[in-house]
């Protein structure tokens, strides 16, 4: 199918705040910024509320005693930011020009941005396996993210996918909440580092599966639930069945950062690189907040508190901006 050129019907929108990305970072730092007078313009992209559209149950976010659904949640932060003066589009920005002032950014939408103050919460995307199965059993005991839903595992069996030190964190995690952990690697050495290795060999509620990898996720439909996985031994190919209660897949993440790629520094695995208790890029007035920077919590707690740094940041970048 032929792309659309929508350079003909370019369009420009001019903002003090631009907010790309619309998870609890994003929606937070419009709520801040809206609150302080900015009218901030928050185009909300491909998967407009992030990770947790695709979370079930929420029970580790503060000021809500009972469970709530991800989906929900984020529907209540759009509504929350919308009502306090944040401008929602439904766009895709695809290109950005940090060098200009104000910065430039393009959506899908063929509209220009302009902006005297960007903030970026684009997140990151844990990366799955890639099977069917897997993303059919998604928040029904499969997980990328034992922090979030561990809980949900108190004295059952699971099984962690990896060899890195997310593998060995999150199956050290899960050892003091499941009755038994197996961690699942399709090679016969680990990745993580020393320390952490010695940990998880010494943990005698970890079980090291080596030279293995999952290739089916099997379960019920009523109710909708994993009971077990399939695996294939990678040296001879054998497979065998093994019955589980969770699956949490910890093979990494990536930021959703290519976009912004000669724009701003960034490490090598392309998260942005802000100051020290800051926000802050390298670029002055760009900010970064959430997972987008974030590889070390992956919270929507922590990202929403990144939100409201970087709003404030702007606020503080645009107050001296127009006092000179």
């Amino acid at each position: 199918m032929e792309k659309t050129d929508h350079t003909q019907y370019m369009t420009s929108k001019h903002t003090k705040v631009l907010i790309i990305g619309s998870g609890p970072a994003g929606y937070t730092a419009a709520i801040y910024a809206a609150r302080a007078m900015l009218k901030p313009v928050l185009v909300q992209g491909m998967q407009p509320g992030g990770q947790l559209t695709i979370t079930t149950d929420v029970e580790n976010y503060p000021g809500y005693a009972d469970v709530v659904q991800g989906p929900w949640m984020m529907e209540q932060m759009k509504t929350q930011a919308e009502k306090v003066g944040t401008e929602l589009i439904t766009d895709m920005i695809n290109k950005v020009d940090f060098t200009k002032k104000p910065f430039v950014a393009v959506g899908d939408s063929g509209t220009e941005y302009t902006a005297d103050s960007i903030i970026i919460s684009t997140g990151a995307q844990a990366r799955w396996l890639g099977l069917e199965n897997e993303k059919k059993f998604n928040g029904f005991g499969v997980s990328a993210c034992a922090t979030c839903d561990g809980f949900f595992f108190k004295d059952r069996e699971v099984a962690v996918v990896g060899g890195g030190n997310a593998a060995v964190e999150e199956a050290l995690y899960l050892a003091n909440i499941a009755s038994k952990v197996h961690l699942i690697h399709r090679r016969d050495t680990l990745r993580a580092e020393k320390i952490g290795q010695e940990r998880l060999f010494a943990n005698k509620k970890i079980n090291v599966i080596w030279n293995s990898k999952v290739v089916d996720v099997m379960g019920t439909e009523e109710p909708k639930t994993m009971t077990s996985i399939k695996l294939q031994n990678t040296k001879d190919n054998t497979e065998s069945t093994m019955k589980l209660d969770g699956l949490f897949i910890a093979i990494g993440h990536d930021p959703a950062t290519k976009i912004f790629a000669g724009q701003v520094e960034m490490d090598s695995e392309g998260y942005i690189n802000t100051k020290p208790d800051s926000t802050a890029t390298n670029i002055e007035g760009v900010y970064a907040a959430g997972d987008v920077k974030d590889k070390t919590y992956r919270q929507a707690v922590t990202a929403a508190g990144m939100g409201c740094m970087a709003a404030l940041e702007a606020e503080k970048f645009i107050a001296v901006k127009e006092s000179i």
